[in-house]
């Protein structure tokens, strides 16, 4: 999360919502939004998923835990893609790729 936020620029010419979704609580989601925006002038929006019933749509469940990873709903609240990856962050270039190729792909059909 630290290799996104100090790339926020990755995201622009992406017309998309973007957030963190985990299931810490709120309390503990707003002390690291304020230490991410504290640190890179900004934060990524925090979204809190005790239930974790977000990651389970995003078919990101681990039993009790989240994957770590990434994903994209359409607007109709459809999973578009998910990927599973622990080292998202630290291949960011890659994973930006993927990313903008699936927006696209969605953009075009």
């Amino acid at each position: 999360m630290v290799q996104l936020h100090s790339n926020l620029d990755v995201l622009e010419g992406l017309d998309v919502n973007t957030y963190v979704i985990s299931g810490d609580t709120p309390e503990q989601q707003l002390e690291l939004y304020t230490a991410l925006k504290n640190e890179y002038g900004e934060s990524l929006p925090f979204v809190s998923d005790p239930d974790l019933e977000i990651v389970d749509l995003l078919n990101m469940k681990n039993g009790d835990v989240p994957y770590r990873g990434y994903g994209m709903l359409d607007t109709e609240g459809n999973v578009v893609f998910n990927e599973a990856n622990d080292r998202w962050g630290e291949e960011l270039p890659e994973t930006m790729e993927k990313i903008k190729k699936e927006y696209n792909d969605l953009l075009n059909n």
